[in-house]
């Protein structure tokens, strides 16, 4: 059986990208067959990518770069997978860093894998800092990182993703096109497995108000419920996430807001109260497992208070913008 792979990587030429391709090169084993890099800025600059392309060494000459057009990870990783030839795919996160025996590790996973086994997951490791409990942002990478079937270390059988016509590019944003693509593989009849492969996934820096751009991927789940119905959860072994709650907080305050301008102050001084309680109890949540510094209470607090009304509304808009979608088996007939 054949073990020769592909690496596809979607990149937008961030500091990390140098890091990634400087431990792909130095890992032992047999090298990639092909390498892609997909440049997914909108406006990509080649210079960019001199650098990290630089520390490839012998690796470059089977390295192609192309460009995504900024469409999100989904279409880059199509993009990717319409380029190569081998008979596997593994794609890498531009912020991960493959272990010292990658190459010699990926090869026995999917000579390993039996015919009908489409993808063979990494083993992620996100590194924590020892001397404090890990922030909101840090635990919030590891459970991402560590995700069933995340594409920060995956590889899939090429005819296996031809068959399911790759990723689907209605996902603009990370972290639920993997788990579409693969509910779609396993309800067809393929396999996934866990491989034994390390890579390394450090915790990026993140800005004070991360959390609560990432309730963009609201937008995502409500595709995800228009796909493969309300039992998704449960199939992806996945957090169920928090977005009832936030719709309860939400309509809370909205209703003390109302309720106020109508001058019913009773009401909405107990619809009020609901809301208070709700937003204590999100900030708690988030504050309770963490090193609670002043820098980090002060973020939580003024988060979990955006957090329910943002998360409703991208949550609504995804579902009306994805009304007409039908579950992905009726699409496929």
């Amino acid at each position: 059986m054949t073990t020769a792979y592909a690496v596809v990587i979607p990149t937008l030429a961030r500091d990390t990208l140098a890091d990634c391709l400087g431990a792909l090169a130095a890992a032992i084993g047999p090298r990639p067959r092909e390498i892609v890099l997909v440049d997914d800025r909108p406006d990509p600059d080649p210079v960019a990518l001199e650098h990290p392309m630089h520390v490839l060494g012998d690796l470059r000459d089977r390295t192609t770069v192309l460009y995504g057009g900024g469409l999100g990870p989904a279409a880059a990783r199509n993009t990717g997978l319409r380029a190569v030839a081998s008979p596997w795919v593994a794609f890498l996160d531009e912020d991960a860093q493959v272990g010292p025996y990658w190459c010699e590790q990926i090869t026995r996973d999917l000579a390993a894998a039996s015919p009908d086994t489409a993808g063979v997951q990494g083993v992620i490791a996100v590194p924590l800092p020892a001397r404090h409990r890990p922030t909101d942002g840090e635990r919030e990478t590891v459970a991402r990182a560590r995700a069933r079937w995340g594409t920060v270390d995956m590889a899939y059988r090429t005819e296996a993703l031809k068959q399911a016509r790759g990723f689907d590019e209605r996902f603009l944003r990370a972290h639920r096109e993997d788990v579409d693509l693969a509910l779609r593989l396993l309800d067809s009849g393929w396999g996934i497995r866990q491989g034994r492969r390390t890579t390394r996934h450090p915790v990026p820096p993140a800005g004070r108000w991360a959390s609560l751009a990432a309730q963009r991927g609201q937008a995502d789940d409500a595709l995800m419920l228009r796909l493969h119905g309300a039992g998704w959860w449960y199939k992806a072994a996945a957090r169920r996430g928090r977005i009832r709650s936030h719709l309860a907080v939400t309509a809370a305050g909205a209703t003390a807001c109302v309720l106020a301008a109508a001058r019913w102050r009773t009401a909405a001084a107990v619809a009020a109260a609901f809301w208070a309680a709700g937003t204590a109890e999100y900030a708690w949540a988030r504050i309770a497992p963490g090193p609670r510094t002043r820098d980090e209470v002060t973020t939580l607090l003024a988060t979990s208070v955006l957090i329910p009304p943002a998360a409703t509304w991208y949550w609504l808009g995804g579902l009306w913008r994805h009304r007409g979608v039908r579950p992905w088996r009726e699409a496929a007939l």
